[in-house]
């Protein structure tokens, strides 16, 4: 026990010679130096990879913008057309072309010739249960039989 606690002093003794000397100071200096010096670089490295994030949503931001101020550029040059000068009398005044003539249909007439849209889903719904070769034929008969 005396053996062990000599030899435990003896090692407490060498490590504090070691602490003494100054190699071992000066070597733990540079290590620590080292150390700062590489946590900075680290933080620098952390800090451009968050800017450069930055700067590509930003160019990325830029870019959808640009596209925008195209699209708003044609949208003007289109209203500066003649055909669209041309359908937007057609639709909001009712005039036309010199020479046109004008029908005027009755509601129930054109309602008569129309496609109740509620009805075409169903039947649409319907076929699309069907398998492949199915929906095949019943397509090449409604082609035959002039129908939709």
């Amino acid at each position: 026990m005396q053996a062990k606690i000599r030899q435990l002093i003896a090692q407490l003794y060498d490590y504090s010679d070691r602490l003494r000397d100054l190699r071992f100071a000066g070597l733990m200096v540079f290590v620590v130096i080292v150390l700062l010096i590489s946590w900075s670089g680290v933080k620098v490295i952390q800090t451009n990879y968050q800017l450069q994030k930055q700067i590509a949503q930003l160019q990325q931001e830029n870019g959808v913008q640009q596209l925008k101020d195209d699209n708003l550029k044609l949208q003007n040059e289109y209203y500066n057309t003649n055909q669209y000068l041309e359908l937007s009398a057609r639709q909001n005044f009712g005039l036309g072309a010199p020479g046109e003539k004008e029908l005027v249909v009755p509601q129930n007439v054109a309602l008569a010739h129309s496609i109740d849209l509620s009805t075409a889903a169903s039947e649409t719904v319907a076929t699309n249960k069907l398998p492949f070769y199915e929906q095949n034929l019943q397509a090449w008969l409604n082609f035959f039989r002039h129908q939709q």
